[in-house]
């Protein structure tokens, strides 16, 4: 038997119980919502910047949490989901044993950034893969998403193109973090079992693609499909990174479409698609799998945690991480 515990079970290295994995899941529900310290202080922080140039209240918080997507709204938004990276570490560290927060990142304790550039790369040719595919199918998106035709440059232009480029990466890691992250390894320590895997991957895709909102079943599935690859790629790879990674360079794809040839209100709001965007999203998600789990061998990427389980006592608690 292989020792060592797999990423969707770093809980049991720590403290584990349903509790502690029903509080950790409300705060960050809460946290997403709004009604947790970093987004209120983060609204805070931008409203007295608005009232401080001259804007009232109301058109301050319009700016910020208005229906029409500005770049302050989006740049307030990315935030507000990174937000979800402390809050992560903070529920690792004080509910589950004071469990160190790189455990997160991965099964060596720590982020592995040259692991994320070199899967950064293979979700270029991935997605080169998809577009090739999209060329071949009917249009797959509404028909608001995406325009015939280039916008025009303004200062707004360069505005959403500075949010996108800085903020969007944190935004997905915060996604990734609170999903293939705590959310699996929540899920992970307490569904045992044959099945405790897979209950570990299904059930934070299911969440993530609940939590996008009111939407029709293509992009649902979509999404699920999604959620269901980051979460089958986090423990085959032992981390985030790789789902990171494919996260980043899909938002920064849909942004950037929109910037250029949509409307990003439609864009961040999408709700409706087509089936055939279907295929598209599985032949990025397949090939990307494919090509990661296959370097990952490759390069002897770790995929449990060093030593032995010790059975059900705290096994990583004090441990420092790799170097």
């Amino acid at each position: 038997m292989q020792g060592g515990l797999e990423y969707h079970e770093l809980h049991r290295g720590g403290r584990t119980s349903w509790w502690r994995a029903l509080i950790g899941v409300l705060v960050l529900l809460l946290n997403f919502l709004g009604f947790m310290f970093l987004p209120l202080l983060l609204l805070a922080v931008f409203a007295v910047w608005f009232i401080a140039h001259g804007t009232s209240y109301d058109a301050a918080i319009d700016q910020i949490s208005g229906d029409h997507v500005t770049p302050t709204s989006l740049a307030f938004l990315n935030l507000v989901l990174a937000s979800a990276i402390p809050t992560v570490m903070l529920l690792t560290y004080v509910l589950h044993g004071w469990l160190k927060p790189g455990w997160i990142a991965s099964v060596v304790g720590r982020m592995r950034w040259l692991w994320m550039l070199i899967c950064l790369g293979l979700s270029v040719v991935a997605l080169l893969a998809t577009l090739l595919v999209s060329a071949l199918l009917p249009s797959a998106g509404d028909a608001g998403d995406v325009g015939g035709h280039l916008n025009h440059f303004t200062s707004t232009t360069l505005q959403f193109g500075l949010v996108i480029l800085f903020l969007t990466p944190l935004q997905a890691a915060g996604e990734e973090y609170a999903f293939r992250g705590y959310l699996t390894q929540a899920v992970g320590g307490l569904a045992r079992g044959r099945w405790g895997r897979w209950v570990a991957i299904v059930v934070p895709a299911l969440l993530f693609a609940l939590a996008h909102g009111a939407q029709d079943a293509p992009v649902f599935f979509d999404r699920f499909a999604f959620g269901l690859v980051a979460g089958v790629l986090v423990i085959a790879t032992g981390g985030l990174e790789a789902g990171i990674a494919m996260h980043v360079l899909n938002n920064f794809l849909a942004f950037g479409l929109a910037l250029l040839f949509g409307n990003m209100t439609d864009a961040l709001n999408a709700s409706g698609g087509s089936w055939w965007m279907i295929p598209s999203t599985l032949t990025q998600s397949l090939v990307y799998l494919g090509l990661v789990t296959f370097v990952a061998r490759r390069l002897g990427i770790a995929t449990r945690t060093p030593g032995s389980t010790a059975g059900s006592a705290t096994v990583l608690v004090g441990q420092s991480p790799s170097v």
